[in-house]
């Protein structure tokens, strides 16, 4: 779980919460801080007490249809069932044949659905080859954005979290204490991503109003995402499961809210 420096983890140094490395965490940004967004961000009503409350996503007057993020993680590389590391800063994997054929099914179920109108995808090869497997079936251009790749594991790339502890112990544990520590060798802490992601969030806001749009991306920017639209905690990234290939939904209204619609949704793959 992620705490912030203060805070004394509720586990033993010796018994770390268990996580899975290439499906990553998370950053501190809070409802206090700029760029949150979501329903972090939006207005609410005050009642008797003078407690505000944040209003309702979609209620009250029609502000029009909401922008939908359709969040797609990549489909497996032959590191996903190792359960390594694999972030932006080792090697940049392809997909294996399993992740090929996840990006066939994901790219049917879409072009079923038929609602996604533009596709968008991180830099890294597993992601633009997933993006264009979806944009072939649905006859759209894929256009890459920067913001959305994965964070830097640094000198942890590559390693299972077993060898990351028997390796760099103390920094591991500095890592699962708190958002703002950084893998050994230059990572980038989940604190830096979150400022990122959110940033590439709201200018993908403001470019697609109203519209559908596939974000094709890794773990660490679909669960920052949804904690951010969920106004949730730092420490609620460990408790989200998203598998290779499946697909998540966040609908952002004018007023601000934002609404979870999708979780790690991997009914295309069965």
């Amino acid at each position: 779980m992620l705490f912030t420096d203060d805070e004394a983890p509720p586990v033993a140094p010796e018994d770390p919460p268990v996580i899975e490395p290439c499906l990553d965490a998370d950053s501190p940004t809070t409802a206090t801080e700029p760029g949150t967004g979501g329903a972090a961000g939006a207005a609410g009503t005050t009642d008797a007490a003078g407690t505000t409350a944040a209003a309702a996503p979609g209620w009250g007057p029609d502000m029009g249809a909401p922008a939908t993020f359709v969040l797609l993680r990549h489909g497996e590389t032959a590191l996903t069932p190792q359960k390594r590391f694999s972030g932006s800063g080792g090697g940049d994997p392809e997909l294996s044949e399993a992740g090929r054929r996840q990006a066939a099914a994901v790219a049917a179920a879409l072009a079923a659905r038929g609602t996604v109108q533009t596709v968008i995808s991180s830099p890294l090869r597993r992601c633009r080859e997933t993006a264009q497997a979806v944009a072939d079936r649905l006859g759209l251009p894929v256009t890459v954005e920067e913001g959305l790749r994965e964070v830097d594991f640094g000198a942890w790339e590559g390693l299972t979290f077993a060898e990351v502890r028997e390796r760099f112990p103390d920094d591991l544990q500095a890592w699962l204490d708190s958002p703002r520590a950084a893998p050994t060798g230059g990572g980038e802490s989940f604190a830096a991503a979150t400022r990122r992601i959110s940033a590439t969030r709201d200018r993908l806001l403001a470019a697609h109003a109203g519209r559908t749009v596939l974000l094709v991306t890794h773990v660490t920017p679909v669960k920052i995402l949804v904690r951010l639209a969920l106004g949730a905690p730092p420490e609620s990234l460990f408790r989200m499961e998203l598998s290779a290939a499946s697909v998540s939904a966040v609908a952002y209204y004018a007023d601000g809210n934002a609404s979870v619609r999708l979780l790690n949704d991997t009914s295309h793959l069965r």
